[in-house]
């Protein structure tokens, strides 16, 4: 949900989705949009009245407000038939279960209801419970903006028409892919913003990262579970080295890597050691593997490129080559094994089936950078930047267009 001055800030990350899970369970999974309603109302009241008089329990004043909120949406709601019945379920919540040790985590479930095909899951509860923005979530799907908002608008819809029938799983696993697929693009979209700024959404990646322990605390046995609190871990352990005292991206090839989080890398690589042997891994357990041999690595060229380009091989087959992405990526590490120019015959025909596909420009001016072609690089950098929304990625961007002409310049003198 979308608040303006609200949106983005740290308290209301966690604030909003459980206000909203306590709501569902107060008067039933089939009032999700009034209760979505509800919670953005009394997101705008705290906005109004905390900035003069912040409360001693934020959680609760949200809650409580919310609450009266809902009480006001449904006795004003004069089309609906069943008016005077809803008006009675105020005194009289729909459900009594136990107190969930995460309201978040129950939100993330309860979104990803059966009912709801596996890209309606998705949308909503990147929505409901990341409170990423429309425009967000079709950016990490490479989707029209309209496409994630009709898909939005049809999931609660259906989950009206689900009614007293939108239980909670009895099982974690019932609706386990779905919910890594949140956790995923949430982690995604904090490490790599596609809002503009900043470079890295630190809240957000908290949260995706909470959610991945209490996860793995519902479920042990699962590997991907593993592999998906695994990878954030040792993604999130750069963050220091990653962004520098300006805020400018620096890239894994240049970061100091005694600036990484030792103990996320240490958490990150025994949850590997766990769970590796005999594992039959899966599209998150494989990610964090190759995320471990970067970690085991001093630095670039001490790298085990060869084992990174077979890991994002077998990943690359085991999603059925249905992700652009990890072929790109598979690229970038066939280029450390057998040089820029073979890597950017294979640029030309990943871009051939998907030419809107972020990154491609920035990685085709790398390649040619390597590959000593500095003119067409610097229209790649060109390109790459105009396509580039990311504040942080621009300033590299602009950086390494700037350092590469600085080179043409110096060449051109002593030539």
């Amino acid at each position: 949900m979308t608040v303006p001055g609200l949106d983005g800030e740290g308290p209301w990350r966690a604030l909003a989705p459980r206000t909203l899970a306590t709501l569902l369970r107060t008067y039933g999974r089939d009032q999700f949009e009034v209760c979505e309603d509800a919670v953005q109302d009394a997101l705008l009241e705290a906005h109004v009245h905390w900035t003069k008089a912040p409360p001693d329990d934020p959680q609760g004043w949200l809650t409580v407000t919310a609450r009266r909120r809902y009480v006001d949406r449904v006795r004003s709601d004069r089309r609906r038939r069943d008016r005077e019945g809803r008006v009675a379920l105020l005194d009289a919540p729909l459900s009594h279960e136990g107190v969930q040790s995460d309201d978040a985590l129950l939100l993330l479930q309860l979104c990803c209801h059966p009912a709801l095909a596996r890209s309606a899951q998705v949308a909503l509860t990147l929505r409901a419970v990341a409170g990423l923005s429309t425009a967000q979530i079709a950016n990490a799907y490479q989707l029209p903006e309209a496409t994630i908002a009709q898909r939005i608008t049809r999931a609660k819809r259906r989950l009206a028409e689900v009614g007293s029938g939108f239980t909670r799983p009895g099982d974690v696993a019932e609706r386990l892919a779905p919910v890594l697929d949140v956790l995923y693009v949430m982690f995604t979209e904090a490490h790599h913003t596609t809002s503009g700024a900043p470079a890295h959404d630190t809240d957000l990646a908290g949260e995706a990262i909470h959610l991945a322990r209490l996860l793995r605390e519902a479920a042990p046995d699962s590997t991907e579970v593993a592999g998906l609190l695994a990878l954030t871990l040792l993604t999130e352990a750069r963050h220091p080295a990653r962004v520098g005292a300006q805020g400018q991206l620096v890239p894994l090839d240049e970061q100091d890597r005694s600036r990484w989080d030792r103990s996320a890398v240490d958490e990150g690589l025994a949850l590997l050691d766990a769970v590796v042997p005999g594992a039959d891994p899966g599209p998150y357990l494989l990610q964090a593997c190759i995320a471990g041999v970067h970690a085991h690595a001093p630095d670039t060229d001490a790298t085990d490129w060869d084992e990174i380009h077979a890991l994002y091989t077998v990943l690359e087959h085991t999603t059925g080559g249905r992700n652009p992405t990890i072929t790109l990526n598979r690229i970038v590490a066939a280029s450390m094994v057998r040089g820029p120019e073979a890597a950017l015959c294979d640029l030309d025909g990943l871009e051939a089936h998907h030419p809107r596909l972020a990154r491609v420009d920035a990685v085709r001016a790398h390649l040619l950078e390597r590959a000593g072609r500095t003119d067409e690089a610097a229209t790649s950098y060109r390109r790459a930047i105009a396509a580039t929304v990311n504040v942080a990625e621009q300033r590299h961007l602009r950086d390494r267009l700037r350092a590469l002409g600085k080179g043409r310049g110096h060449q051109g003198d002593g030539s």
